[in-house]
């Protein structure tokens, strides 16, 4: 047999170049990721900084990144406030109940419409996509929330939006490709019926998913406010922590267009200031601090189907 004597063979300055591009691609993977990561902290710090700030450094622009004349003023305030606590609970009540109502029906969509012999199942799948692209619109929706006798009812947040397409359809896709067909065979044969196998088989092999899918409901319902503006306007006992905060904003910006034009009232203006920031870090919290305890399912459940095999 003859040598293959022809090829070229690699030089040191070859490995050099190579190495030489991966370290300057690295390094502008590192530089982008700072400037990604500076971009998205630095509002979290500024707010959290001019939360314990007196708010007159605020108003003046003194506060960049530290807080300046260390101030809990805005957090006795907050906490004193009952609407605002009242507020939160309902949050609070909102975000575990509402998504506990999501969860339930998305699995019961989702898996009825996994199952290989189900007749209909596709039809039923396209009117679902459907409901992603139109909609009745606002007033519809107003309408038939108020003919069902939901108005100004803890029902009206969290039953007009209790199944979201685009979360349904991700379980049911994860059902289809990451739950092994033969596991339902097997159990099928030994007598397990659909509920069972879904109870016993489906559901405990599909927990990263399942909780990818909480945390989307949670956040939308706890940053939620245009429903309860909407269907609570004569029940404000029953507004969400994020209504409260919509309203204090909206009193700072008039506070802002008094000041312009020659109606200045210092205190109220620094007062809702305070507020303001304070409100946001306190709504922002739980969710920053239930994150890490999901980020191993979400990164799992989020690379759903990447891998074959």
């Amino acid at each position: 047999m003859q040598k293959l004597t022809n090829l070229p063979a690699k030089t040191p300055s070859h490995h050099m170049i190579a190495n030489r591009g991966d370290r300057f691609f690295q390094g502008c993977i590192y530089v982008l990721t700072i400037l990604i990561a500076i971009v998205t902290v630095y509002p979290l710090v500024y707010a959290l900084s001019a939360s314990m700030s007196k708010p007159l450094n605020i108003m003046n622009g003194n506060v960049w990144l530290w807080p300046v004349e260390l101030s809990f003023q805005a957090y006795k305030n907050v906490f004193a406030s009952k609407s605002i606590i009242l507020g939160y609970g309902n949050t609070i009540y909102y975000a575990v109940v509402g998504t506990a109502i999501n969860m339930v029906l998305s699995v019961m969509a989702a898996y009825p419409l996994s199952m290989p012999d189900i007749k209909g199942k596709n039809f039923v799948t396209i009117l679902i996509t459907f409901t992603m692209f139109f909609s009745g619109g606002i007033i519809p929706s107003y309408l038939n929330v108020r003919d069902l006798g939901l108005l100004n009812s803890r029902w009206a947040v969290m039953i007009p939006g209790a199944i979201n397409a685009t979360n349904m359809l991700i379980l049911r896709n994860y059902f289809i490709h990451s739950v092994p067909g033969e596991l339902r065979e097997a159990a099928s044969i030994d007598g397990c019926s659909a509920i069972g196998t879904m109870f016993k088989i489906v559901l405990p092999l599909s927990k990263s998913i399942l909780m990818v899918v909480m945390l989307y409901y949670t956040v939308s319902h706890w940053n939620s406010y245009f429903d309860a503006m909407m269907y609570l306007q004569k029940a404000q006992e029953k507004w969400p922590l994020q209504v409260h905060l919509r309203n204090i904003l909206i009193m700072s910006q008039m506070g802002d267009m008094a000041e312009q034009s020659g109606v200045d009232d210092v205190n109220t203006q620094l007062l809702y200031e305070a507020l303001k920031y304070a409100i946001i870090v306190v709504s922002a919290a739980p969710l920053l601090i239930l994150y890490p305890f999901v980020q191993r399912f979400f990164e799992k459940g989020i690379m759903m189907g990447s891998i074959k095999g």
